[in-house]
């Protein structure tokens, strides 16, 4: 069975395993790109950008989550009690005290992000502030302290920029094969003009694929987790409930980082249970309110 302890190992080891897919990834399209237009001058720069892209996705990816999300840092005098709750949580936990952030949008939801527990944020959306009671606010944030703990964060964050760029790159390919070049080169590139294809029609899916094996399972131990944290599982399973109930979507929430947040954040849109980030709100109750604590 997993643990807070066992987690933090594996998801370290996973985060270098999807880098170095990605290096992999890029390196490779640029091989065969490189092939096709018989460029070796191609190649020189998918390994130049691959090893960029890795790098910044480790150091930066918390800032440009936090950017696509539009969360600002707020002060402990601009938000005393939300960091007297964390500083009191972080005690127990025996973590460092993150950075908070606040999302300015009336949908309650929260995410962890950072590289590891010294350079960990936690954001909350002002609706998610204003409507739930201190006990609930505590259970979310035990929630987020404990993805903090066994470093989810830095796995899903992580994930975040490589899947976008993986997007993007397949995105770019699509309208080269299409828009780019001369009839000539593309007359020639078969090779590319195919991998160009299936990167196109392949690539969402991979991307929600890859959210998923970082996602389902990761919620529930951070449930399990912070509700051992606040040795109180009815403040998460009554927040849970409340920002399931709640029907505004999170306007600044997207497909790439739908999977940082404790809820869905796409309210009143049907998704196949298979596509789901998460596990249902029901089911994450349900063993809230069986735990023995």
């Amino acid at each position: 069975m997993a643990t807070i302890y066992t987690q933090a190992d594996k998801n370290t080891r996973l985060t270098w395993i999807y880098i170095t897919g990605f290096l992999i990834f890029v390196i490779g399209v640029g091989y065969v790109f490189a092939g096709a237009m018989n460029n070796s001058a191609i190649l020189v720069a998918a390994v130049v950008f691959s090893t960029l892209i890795s790098v910044a996705s480790y150091w930066w990816s918390d800032k440009i989550v936090l950017a696509m999300s539009g969360a600002k840092e707020v002060t402990h005098d601009n938000a005393k009690e939300i960091y007297h709750i964390v500083e009191n949580l972080c005690i127990t936990a025996g973590l460092p005290v993150p950075k908070i952030y606040v999302i300015q949008d009336p949908s309650p939801n929260a995410f962890a992000t950072g590289r590891n527990p010294q350079h960990a944020v936690i954001a909350l959306t002002a609706g998610l502030i204003e409507r739930l009671e201190k006990k609930e606010l505590e259970g979310v944030i035990a929630h987020e302290l404990s993805h903090i703990g066994n470093r989810d964060m830095l796995l899903s964050t992580v994930i975040v920029v490589l899947v976008g760029f993986v997007a993007l790159m397949a995105d770019w390919l699509r309208r080269w094969v299409w828009f780019g070049g001369d009839s000539e080169d593309r007359g020639r590139s078969p090779v590319f003009l195919i991998l160009a294809v299936v990167l196109a029609i392949l690539a969402p899916f991979a991307a929600t694929l890859i959210q998923l094996a970082v996602s389902r399972k990761r919620e529930y131990l951070a449930d399990a987790s912070g509700a051992l944290l606040t040795r109180y599982p009815e403040g998460l399973a009554s927040a849970l409930e409340k920002i399931s109930a709640d029907p505004t979507p999170l306007r600044s929430a997207n497909r790439a980082t739908a999977h940082l947040f404790i809820a869905n954040p796409f309210k009143g849109k049907k998704i196949s249970s298979f596509f789901m980030t998460h596990p249902s709100i029901a089911e994450r109750v349900k063993a809230l309110r069986g735990m023995d604590v």
